[in-house]
């Protein structure tokens, strides 16, 4: 029996930017009796709390014990103490390499037509610094989610900007997430950093992890974890996880 099962967050757990839904929330919950839950995104710490603590309905400090929050792909790990919140490690990019990573993006944005700072809310920005990781997301974090699927839901658009990234500033890595996303991390610091810590932090083996991810194609932030040879389930939205989980609960008698 498994004995953890870790997340990717966009499109495996909610709709992309969105508080995972009310069955999503029942689910993890029942899930913490049973499994060490860790969802894993390139998303901040305070989007990890909005998005999937908050709505949580009324967990016991013992099923918090059992929430990991591998924030930033992994490179940033939160565990609750009993009363909040603690970071147990963080990997922060240098100044100068996050001021590196966001003069490439825009560039290669504005270059290929994809720079499309017009359409920002106020408020918002494209470029945002993640400590551990630069992510640009193309029109937003407040765009609106029809906007955002509309965006470039085959991801050629994301394709091209990634490569033309790799042609001016070879030496970071450049992952596709989400709606509109692109993750720019140092090499190795993507979703098998943040797994092979989730091993040594929780003391299991690979064999003892389910995955669930939506980006799990090469070139998706997820297939790292796959490239692992952690057993992952592919999802398209979070109602298949919903209903992956309601199977392993059912197996289990919950």
């Amino acid at each position: 029996m498994k004995k953890v099962l870790a997340f990717d967050v966009d499109q495996t757990l909610n709709i992309a930017k969105t508080p995972i839904t009310d069955e999503i929330a029942d689910l993890l919950v029942k899930c913490l009796d049973h499994f060490e839950i860790c969802p894993i995104s390139g998303q901040k710490f305070d989007q990890f709390l909005i998005q999937i603590v908050d709505r949580l309905p009324n967990p016991t400090a013992e099923q918090l014990s059992h929430l990991h929050l591998f924030v930033a792909q992994g490179t940033q790990y939160y565990r609750h103490n009993g009363q909040d919140w603690g970071q147990v490690y963080n990997y922060p990019l240098t100044d100068e390499q996050v001021a590196k990573i966001t003069a490439t993006i825009e560039q290669a944005a504005r270059e290929l037509g994809y720079w499309e700072a017009d359409k920002l809310k106020p408020g918002d920005e494209i470029i945002e610094n993640r400590l551990s990781q630069v992510t640009f997301s193309a029109l937003g974090q407040k765009a609106g989610t029809e906007e955002k699927y509309a965006w470039d839901p085959d991801h050629k658009k994301r394709e091209a900007i990634v490569v033309r990234c790799r042609e001016l500033s070879p030496e970071f890595d450049y992952e596709i997430g989400g709606t509109t996303s692109i993750n720019a991390i140092t090499p190795g610091m993507n979703k098998a950093f943040g797994m092979t810590h989730l091993l040594e932090e929780l003391h299991v083996n690979k064999e003892d992890i389910l995955y669930f991810g939506d980006m799990t194609q090469p070139g998706g932030n997820d297939y790292p974890v796959v490239q692992m040879g952690i057993d992952t389930i592919t999802v398209r939205t979070h109602e298949d996880t919903a209903y992956a989980l309601k199977g392993i609960l059912g197996v289990i008698g919950k």
